[in-house]
């Protein structure tokens, strides 16, 4: 699948805007807990990082968007756009994206 046709289907699987925090949540999560274990050398703790990350998500998307997450049939596309729609949320520019591929938003 190519990546723009990922991303719209991506984006599609995210319209509710609970489960679009929740993976913030965890993404952001990770990002953090990776930073404070190489700064402490808690390298005990790396296992709970993508339990922490794909929980928030998991929890989106099967507790409000009613949906199978995209992360079981192309799981590097599925992370790379979730930092990607992270990142869009961070700078204030992810309602704007989901305008511009005409994906209606709910929640």
């Amino acid at each position: 699948m190519a990546e723009p046709d990922f991303w719209t289907m991506y984006l599609k699987a995210h319209r509710h805007r609970g489960n679009r925090r929740l993976h913030a949540l965890g993404t952001l999560g990770y990002l953090s807990g990776l930073a404070w274990i190489a700064v402490h050398g808690a390298w005990i703790w790396i296992p709970a990082l993508p339990v922490w990350a794909y929980g928030c998500a998991w929890t989106g998307h099967f507790g409000l968007e009613k949906n199978r997450p995209a992360t079981f049939g192309h799981p590097f596309l599925s992370l790379w756009s979730d930092h990607r729609m992270v990142a869009l949320m961070l700078v204030g520019r992810l309602d704007a994206e989901f305008e511009r591929l005409g994906i209606p938003l709910k929640g």
